[in-house]
């Protein structure tokens, strides 16, 4: 299948490592000119140097003028930004009970209002031109909020809601507004956490990790790559009728439709 993003600029925040370093290679991998991003600039420029067309940029997306200098740096790179694939590492694992307030401020700051902001600077370009496409990387927790994981059930929703409300409004303007919902792909985030639970109980970390793969009916964890050819797709032209969907890639864990 022709994606039709070839020479497309394409900005994946998060993409140091995990989901986001998956899909930025896939995106690579279809011709488009990517623009990796996380905290760690060395790392960044490392991934991105073994990319046909990318650059590296070293950015704290918890910081305010964090979403101004990423888009600016991807705009001096490659031009105006066609693809954006939002994304930002998970908060502490933790219960809704003993939720603090500062906790959950901190959280919506990150994996929502970070996320405005970035969509913020790069939809009105695409408006203009009749073409974008916009690609959250959620969480399976977005439609069966997770155990132990409330700041990003709380988080994570949120952005779902704010993307379904945006994407009606620019369906119109060739501009499509999605999520892809992971379950567990096999990334450092899901043996941490793996690890974290581990702990909790005392348990072995290969038992947890063992109990984790039966619950799922595909009875193992995915890959990073099966979940970035999700995103992908629905980044390229042959997804152009596909908005405002929330696409699980999670084996069959979640048991609803």
């Amino acid at each position: 299948m022709d994606t039709g993003i070839n020479k497309r600029t394409a900005l994946v925040a998060g993409s140091t490592s995990g989901l986001g370093l998956a899909v930025a290679r896939a995106l690579a991998a279809e011709g488009a000119s990517v623009v990796l991003s996380g905290r760690r600039g060395d790392v960044a420029d490392a991934e991105a140097a073994r990319l046909p067309s990318a650059v590296g940029v070293q950015v704290d997306l918890t910081r305010p003028d964090a979403a101004t200098a990423l888009v600016t740096a991807a705009r001096d790179a490659f031009g105006e930004v066609d693809i954006l694939v939002l994304n930002a590492g998970g908060p502490p694992p933790g219960p809704a009970a003993t939720l603090t307030p500062d906790a959950a401020r901190a959280a919506v700051e990150t994996l929502l209002v970070r996320q405005i902001e970035l969509v913020s600077q790069v939809l009105p370009g695409m408006r203009q031109r009749g073409w974008g496409r916009i690609v959250a990387i959620g969480s399976s927790g977005v439609q069966q909020p997770l155990t132990n994981l409330a700041l990003s059930n709380l988080g994570r929703a949120s952005l779902a809601a704010y993307l379904k409300t945006l994407s009606r409004e620019v369906a119109a303007d060739g501009v499509t507004v999605n999520m892809v919902l992971p379950g567990r792909i096999d990334t450092d985030r899901v043996s941490a956490l793996d690890r974290a639970q581990a702990e909790r109980e005392s348990a072995d970390v290969d038992d947890v990790r063992a109990r984790s793969q039966a619950a799922i009916p595909a009875g193992r964890y995915g890959r990073p790559e099966e979940f970035a050819s999700v995103v992908t797709f629905l980044c390229g032209t042959p997804a152009g009728y596909v908005t405002g969907e929330q696409i699980r890639c999670d084996g069959g864990l979640v048991g609803s439709y």
